[in-house]
């Protein structure tokens, strides 16, 4: 009557074994899928090279063209011309981009008024001279008084001097360029009414115009009076990151201002241009100072160079046995597209991650991105 109730305890045992070994089997197996890590995949970036090379230190600003102001004894480069009397103009002689010399006509007010009185004021001399002429005659001969001798003479002076401010009161209607230079705007036509506050015309000379830039005041130590400045043509929205386009013009550095705009911590300098230097007023335009060379220095792409926001701190991303290691660096001077960079270890040739240095993390494997 026993045999059933061990035949059962036996077979239930054995489920237990069976179930005990397949857990056990089951954990090992899951504790060496643990273990090993899967395959971290290769990031494709590009490679550069840390090379060794001359770069140049550089002051860069922006600004406008526009003429010379007023220096010294010497006349500003630049008239607006107005009226200095009322009237009604008629007759223009003012082009735009017309090139005059200093003196020419070039508007007339309508003289017709001042004309009457600069005839009326004429005969009135010549009665006054033939007057004066017949009490001189009879003075020689004792035929008048030296009284009315005097009287005719008085009268001569007077009526000269009404003819010559009639005179100068229709020259005033005859409005002349006070510098030579091109005329660059006309403001009136012939019928127009002018008053003293018309503008006319605006005349420019083109061959002393200068660059008002804007410097930030931290470079502007290294900037000397005389000091030759590449200009570049520019936007308002110019990126200085941008590779420094070719100059068009060679500028003297001839003022650099004593006071700091606290807008944009930044000081206005003038760089006077060379006649004939194909820029216009207003025109806008980047300006760069050679401040200094350094010589044979290790330099990498700027694209190479990865910093911390909010931090100083610069590293680079050397490749070695196909993995990006930073390195901590310490920028220099920066030339177009290459910085200067020093640091423990750095040598020339090194394979360095350039595009898609930012944000990779260190230890990375990488691998160079097709073309």
């Amino acid at each position: 009557m026993f045999k059933p109730v061990s035949k059962r305890i036996a077979l239930t045992a054995t489920a237990i074994v069976i179930v005990l070994a397949v857990v056990i089997v089951s954990r090992r197996s899951v504790g060496k899928a643990a273990e090993t890590p899967e395959p971290t995949p290769d990031v494709a970036v590009k490679f550069g090279k840390i090379v060794r090379t001359t770069l140049h230190a550089y002051v860069t600003g922006f600004g406008t063209v526009g003429p010379e102001p007023a220096i010294g004894r010497r006349s500003p480069a630049s008239a607006k011309i107005g009226s200095p009397v009322s009237g009604l103009l008629a007759v223009s002689h003012a082009v735009e981009g017309q090139r005059v010399a200093e003196g020419t006509t070039l508007f007339q007010l309508d003289s017709r008024v001042a004309d009457v009185q600069v005839e009326k004021a004429r005969q009135a001399v010549e009665f006054a001279q033939t007057a004066f002429d017949r009490q001189k005659n009879l003075l020689g001969v004792d035929g008048t008084s030296k009284k009315l001798y005097q009287e005719a003479e008085q009268q001569l002076q007077a009526a000269k001097y009404e003819l010559a401010n009639a005179n100068a009161q229709r020259a005033l209607l005859s409005i002349q360029a006070p510098i030579g230079g091109t005329i660059v705007h006309v403001n009136a036509k012939p019928g127009d009414a002018i008053d003293l506050t018309t503008p006319l015309a605006e005349i420019v000379d083109l061959d002393r115009l200068v660059v008002a830039a804007k410097i930030r005041s931290s470079d502007v130590s290294a900037l000397r009076l005389g000091q030759k400045a590449e200009v570049s043509p520019g936007t308002p929205d110019s990126n200085e990151a941008k590779e420094h386009p070719p100059s068009i013009a060679t500028a003297t550095i001839s003022y650099i201002g004593a006071d700091v705009d606290s807008a944009n911590d930044t000081v206005t300098i003038r760089a006077s241009l060379p006649p004939s230097a194909g820029l216009r007023p207003g025109q806008f335009v980047n300006l760069r100072v050679l401040t200094g060379e350094h010589r044979g220095v290790l330099a990498v792409p700027v694209e190479g160079v990865i910093t911390d926001v909010g931090s100083s701190a610069a590293s680079i991303a050397v490749v070695k046995d196909g993995v990006g290691l930073r390195q901590p660096v310490k920028l220099g001077i920066r030339d177009g597209g290459l910085v200067e960079v020093r640091g423990q270890d750095i040598q020339e040739d090194t394979i360095i991650v350039t595009t898609g240095a930012y944000g990779l993390p260190d230890h990375t494997k990488v691998r160079q991105a097709n073309p």
